[in-house]
């Protein structure tokens, strides 16, 4: 889509799909710079973009940055607009899918359905938002998930290629390390290593004076000798119980005795009665019922009494000692409020671990000998496997230097070295080596970390040169080269073409550039440039081919002024180019 707001094309190339897993699908730019408004769709393979010098290329390589993270500041929006807009849209297959997905759960964010949508909205007068697929987001979010996924390579990008980490997974991935059983081992012997370090400074951090042992003796007697129990959790309910029996029996005895006692009981009474009525019926009818009714009430009288009785003395006989509860109820509740226990599951629960802890400050000496033993035999292990897969990447490291250095002499450093120094050092989670990429430009001069390489041109050209061997191992699927081609002939030109090329078999790749012998080489051509309407610049960009991009190779070859020789020559460049 053209950039001017009063225009719009829509590019018939359709996106194409590789064996890449993450494509950066369109990116939209709205007041940005001298931008008004951009909308650019990439393909899967690679994307050139060519124009003048100062017609906004370097605006939409700012934008690309802006939208994975990069500082925004006021200055950046246009010229009488209140705030810049940005978004990028994103395909995510495989690995980098499962790499973005676990950095926004990480967020306390969805993790989509494979589509991530990032916007970027920058005030005028300082501050802005940024939404991924429309959650509110920090910059900081936006930098994790860009960074395993995308590679800038230009004159600002911060590279990943200078970053110890990468070089020395680079170097891992070429040679296949994780599939050694050295390493396998390495990591088992680091693991337990960890552990036991961790268990030694355990041991050695604990107090072990002969106060805190004599105490420690002291109350694991005490708790122990205390003999505690799971039937001391109920002792206070128990000793409640006899201490009502008592009252019970003796209400018992009480009701007995009056019942069916001797002297004066109620069966008693009954019995002295009965006589009595009898006399009573010789005049009275219903008298000889009242003497059964009597004599009912008198047997009844004499059952209570005999169940009461043998209720009282079974009682008596199997409640427990009301005086033995007493003395140790008195005992658990001082153990509870003595060591702040709620129960005397927690009390006897105390006593374990104290006991635990004497038993292991007591042994502390013996167990530390035996740790370090241990610590010195994983040490050992360590040292053994490590050195195996030292050798390994010193082996690797001077094929994947002599593989870079051949790409580099086709990128226009006849005379560069690469190479790839692995020194030994201290046990690491990641082995025990340290791997530093050294570039060595002109013959004489010594070689250097590629840190302190000065040239953002070569940095870009060398990592191409390493992509280049590496692209089948490497994990980043996304590569952006901000003119590469600088500062370099044409045969080179052509040899960059040819290298982004192959590099974008398994690599989404996109490229400003400046030479018509590396754009030809490209799956989508766009082509960027401004007008002046209205007394405002305007940028646009826009996708070619055909004629059109015919006479954008011819452009860069000749200028603006097209000749027969010049549109020929653009004409073989691209049947050259053409992607089989």
């Amino acid at each position: 889509r053209i950039g001017a707001s009063q225009a719009s094309y829509v590019g018939s190339i359709p996106i194409a799909r590789s064996n890449i897993r993450f494509v950066l699908e369109k990116l939209t730019v709205q007041n940005l710079a001298i931008v008004e408004f951009a909308e650019v769709e990439f393909a899967s393979g690679l994307n050139v973009l060519t124009g003048e010098t100062g017609a906004g290329k370097s605006v939409l390589m700012g934008a690309l940055e802006l939208v994975l993270g990069a500082r925004a500041e006021g200055s950046m929006v246009r010229d009488g607009a209140e705030c810049a807009k940005l978004e990028a849209v994103f395909s995510l297959e495989g690995k980098a899918r499962k790499s973005a997905e676990a950095i926004l759960e990480e967020s306390g964010m969805e993790p989509g359905d494979g589509e991530l949508i990032v916007k970027r909205q920058i005030q005028a007068n300082g501050g802005g938002k940024i939404w991924i697929n429309g959650e509110s987001a920090s910059a900081g979010t936006l930098k994790k998930l860009a960074k395993p996924l995308i590679d800038i390579h230009g004159a600002r990008a911060n590279q990943k290629i200078l970053e110890e980490k990468f070089q020395r997974e680079a170097l891992d991935d070429y040679g296949e390390t994780a599939k050694m059983a050295e390493w396998g081992e390495y990591r088992e012997a680091w693991q337990e290593q960890g552990r036991i370090k961790a268990e030694i400074a355990d041991l050695e951090g604990e107090g072990d004076t002969d106060e805190e042992l004599d105490m420690l003796r002291y109350q694991v007697t005490e708790l122990e000798e205390s003999n505690l129990c799971e039937e001391d959790e109920t002792i206070a309910e128990r000793q409640r119980r006899a201490a009502d029996a008592e009252d019970v029996i003796a209400a018992a005895n009480e009701v007995t005795e009056a019942l069916g006692g001797d002297g004066q009981s109620v069966a008693e009474v009954l019995i002295h009665l009965q006589p009595r009525v009898r006399t009573m019926g010789r005049c009275l009818e219903g008298a000889q019922e009242w003497i059964g009714e009597l004599e009912a009430m008198c047997v009844k009288a004499q059952e209570i009494s005999r169940e009461m009785n043998r209720a009282a003395m079974a009682l008596s006989g199997g409640e427990e000692n009301l005086a033995e509860l007493d003395k140790r109820l008195t005992q658990v509740n001082r153990l509870k409020r003595k060591y702040k226990a709620g129960t005397v599951a927690e009390l006897m629960e105390l006593a374990q671990k104290k006991r635990a802890r004497l038993e292991r400050l007591e042994g502390k000496d013996k167990e530390l000998a035996r740790l370090k033993g241990e610590l010195a035999k994983t040490a050992d292990r360590l040292k053994i496997s490590g050195a195996a897969i030292g050798e390994r990447r010193r082996a690797m490291a001077e094929k994947i230097g002599k593989a870079v250095t051949k790409e580099l002499k086709d990128l226009g450093f006849l005379q560069a070295k690469f190479d790839v120094k692995v020194e030994s050092g201290e046990a690491a989670a990641h082995g025990m080596d340290k791997v530093t990429y050294m570039f060595e430009p002109n013959p004489g001069e010594s070689a250097r970390a590629l840190s302190e390489i000065a040239s953002a041109g070569e940095m870009a050209r060398v990592m191409l040169a390493l992509k280049s061997v590496l692209s089948a191992h490497d994990d980043t699927d996304v590569l952006v080269f901000d003119e590469i081609d600088a500062n370099i002939g044409g045969e080179t030109g052509k040899a960059v073409g040819e290298k982004m090329r192959k590099v974008a078999r398994d690599h989404q790749v996109i490229a400003i550039t400046h030479l018509p012998q590396s754009a030809v080489f490209g799956t989508r051509h766009l082509v960027v440039s401004k007008q002046v309407r209205g007394g405002r610049t305007r940028t646009m960009i826009a996708p070619v081919e055909g004629e059109e991009r015919t006479a954008e190779i011819a452009r860069m070859l000749g200028g603006e002024d097209l000749t027969t020789v010049t549109r020929q020559h653009a004409e073989e460049l691209l049947a050259y180019g053409k992607v089989d």
